[in-house]
C-alpha cells in the first residue's frame, strides 16, 4: 500500500486502483465515514506571526480530531466537509447507494470516495460499470472533482476516454457559495448516461475499424518513444514495456475474440496504464494511480487519438 494513504476502506478484492483493504461488503455513507477514517471536520483558525500579530486575508484548515494543520488558505476559501460529500453522493443516487472505496490521503489533505452507480451498461457486447468518484482537498492545492469512470468488468480496466461529444467529469474551486455549486455539479453528473451512450458509440466505431500488426507497432512506439542519447539501461527498459504492451494486445485471454482493431488496442492499453508494474514505483505511485481515474490517463487519451487520426 502506498506510504501516503493515511486511512480507507475497500469492499470485496483489491480494487483496480490499487488501494485499499479489504471489507466484506460495502458500507451505508454513514458506516462509510467511520471505516474510512473520516469522521473528522475541519475547522478554519486564525494565523499568527511569530510576535502574536494575526494575518490578514489568510486561515489555516485544522483537523479537529487531532488538531493537525492540512493547509494555510484565503479568506475566500470555503470547507467542504467530509459529510457533505457523502451527503451530495446520497442525494445524487438516490436512498440505498453503497459505497465500494473512500479513504484519506496525504495525511488528510486529500479525501475521496468511489461508489458504483446503480446501471450497468452493455457495451460492444461487454459488460460496462460506471463508477462515480469524488476527489476534494483539505490544504488549498485543488478543487473539488467529481468524475464518471466507466470500468470493463471482465479486466477491471478503466476506460475514462475524453470525448469530444460529452463531458464527464466536473470541478469547482473553494469559493463562493457551494451548496450552489454542488447543484451544478449534481446537474452535469446527470449527463453521466449521456457520456456513457455517446461511449458506447465510439466503442462500436472501435471495434469495427481494423487495425493491421503493423499499426500496433507503431502506435506502440509512438506511446513509448526511444528518447534520443538514451543509455543501454534506458533503451532495454523502453524495449520492456512495448514488449509488455504488446503482449496485452495479442496474448490478453479477455481480448482474443474481440478482433483486431482499435478497440482491442485501447484495452490494451488500458491494460498496461492501469495494471503494469512502473520501472521504478514511487511512494506516491498508487495515489497518481488513482488520481488518473478522476483526471483520465494521458497514455489512454493518446492512444485514443491515434487510432481516431487513423480511422
Amino acid at each position: 500500500m502506498a506510504v501516503l494513504v493515511e486511512t480507507m476502506y475497500s469492499t470485496r478484492e483489491k480494487p483496480w486502483h490499487g488501494l485499499g483493504t479489504v471489507v466484506k461488503e460495502a458500507p451505508t455513507s454513514e458506516e462509510a465515514l467511520r471505516l474510512a477514517g473520516l469522521d473528522w471536520n475541519v475547522v478554519q483558525e486564525p494565523i499568527y506571526t511569530p510576535f502574536r500579530e494575526k494575518i490578514d486575508g489568510f486561515k489555516a484548515n485544522v483537523r479537529d480530531s487531532d488538531r493537525k494543520v492540512l493547509g494555510v488558505v484565503s479568506d475566500r476559501y470555503k470547507v467542504v466537509q467530509n459529510v457533505e460529500a457523502f451527503n451530495f453522493t446520497d442525494e445524487l443516487l438516490g436512498q440505498g447507494v453503497r459505497y465500494e472505496t473512500a479513504g484519506s490521503l496525504s495525511g488528510g489533505k486529500r479525501v475521496w470516495l468511489l461508489a458504483r452507480l446503480p446501471r450497468e451498461y452493455i457495451i460492444a457486447g461487454e459488460r460496462i460499470s460506471p463508477y462515480l468518484v469524488f476527489s476534494n482537498t483539505h490544504d488549498g492545492s485543488g478543487s473539488v472533482k467529481v468524475a464518471v469512470t466507466p470500468v470493463r468488468v471482465v479486466c477491471n480496466n478503466t476506460l475514462n476516454l475524453a470525448l469530444d461529444t460529452a463531458q464527464r467529469s466536473f470541478s469547482m474551486i473553494h469559493t463562493g457559495k457551494i451548496a450552489d455549486k454542488i447543484q451544478e455539479a449534481r446537474d452535469t453528473l446527470f449527463m453521466a448516461e449521456r457520456y456513457m451512450d455517446h461511449l458506447g458509440g465510439e466503442f462500436e466505431e472501435l471495434r469495427r475499424q481494423k487495425v493491421t500488426d503493423e499499426q500496433v507497432r507503431e502506435y506502440i512506439e509512438l506511446l513509448l518513444p526511444m528518447e534520443k542519447n538514451t543509455t543501454r539501461t534506458q533503451e532495454k527498459n523502453v524495449l520492456r514495456l512495448r514488449e509488455d504492451l504488446a503482449k496485452r494486445y495479442y496474448e490478453a485471454p479477455d481480448l482474443k475474440k474481440v478482433g483486431n482493431n482499435a478497440y482491442r488496442f485501447i484495452n490494451a492499453v488500458s491494460d498496461f496504464a492501469t495494471h503494469a508494474d512502473p520501472l521504478r514505483r514511487t511512494a506516491n505511485y498508487n495515489e497518481n494511480l488513482f488520481s488518473r481515474t478522476i483526471d483520465g490517463n494521458p497514455l489512454i487519451d493518446k492512444a485514443y487519438q491515434l487510432v481516431k487520426e487513423a480511422a
